[in-house]
């Protein structure tokens, strides 16, 4: 776990010392690799192998959203890997991250995000990353987009800062439901016009901090789609929980 062997310092999570910014302990047990969905990275219900990186199974509900697509209307994500919930300790090491110029918290979710072995067998097969973007005024009140932090730690050779553009401010996805997700990226994203041709045929990984729906994920594989990409996977850090335990799905 190279970026996590840092200088000695507290633990973040339970302030052991000496200590790196989160001790193995506490990665043992809030970040220990668990079966997710390959459509929606939400953990299994039922813990399966998953001996083949990029064939773990689907979770019920989007193994019969796939059962009732329509043939040649297959998602445009081809897979989806998280590392951990957003949930306790995550969450607020999140909002750190986004919010208060903390984003010496890329390395450190990369590197738990490496532990995953999907997202290895990912990364060794993509030619471009791209990470998803914020807008003008967004990035002028952050200072840094957090997502594009978490791809240069993950692949800097690779990561492509500027293909994905995002055109305008929009609504929090999160503070939205169904319908109105999509109708709030309606126009909002779109790919640099001159990287088309480095698009076709090619193999991308999206790359974004927190995945609550997808529904922005997937309007970004959308256009990926349409430019020619052959495959559209996406990674995040953190994954919302499911509607039981109080988050959108």
């Amino acid at each position: 776990m190279p970026f996590l062997d840092l200088l000695p310092s507290v633990c973040w999570v339970c302030h052991a010392w000496p200590s790196q910014a989160i001790c193995p302990d506490c990665v043992q047990r809030f970040a220990s690799p668990q079966p997710r969905c390959q459509r929606c990275a939400l953990p299994l219900a039922e813990p399966v192998p998953v001996s083949l990186p990029l064939a773990s199974p689907l979770c019920k509900s989007c193994l019969a959203l796939e059962r009732l697509q329509e043939p040649g209307r297959a998602d445009a994500l081809d897979s989806c890997t998280a590392c951990v919930d957003y949930d306790f300790p995550w969450a607020s090491c999140v909002v750190d991250f986004k919010f208060h110029q903390a984003p010496a918290w890329a390395p450190v979710f990369a590197a738990l995000m490496q532990l995953n072995p999907l997202l290895e067998a990912q990364l060794a097969t993509v030619a471009h990353v791209l990470p998803m973007p914020l807008s003008k005024a967004s990035l002028r009140v952050r200072g840094y987009n957090q997502a594009l932090e978490l791809a240069r730690a993950l692949s800097p050779e690779r990561t492509r800062p500027q293909w994905l553009m995002k055109l305008r401010e929009t609504t929090a996805q999160s503070e939205l439901k169904g319908a109105a997700r999509l109708r709030n990226l309606d126009g909002a994203l779109a790919l640099e016009p001159l990287v088309h041709r480095q698009i076709k045929g090619a193999r991308v990984l999206l790359i974004d901090d927190v995945m609550t729906t997808g529904t922005t994920l997937r309007e970004a594989a959308q256009r990926l789609r349409q430019c020619g990409a052959s495959e559209v996977h996406a990674a995040v850090f953190a994954r919302t929980l499911a509607p039981d335990s109080g988050w959108a799905r």
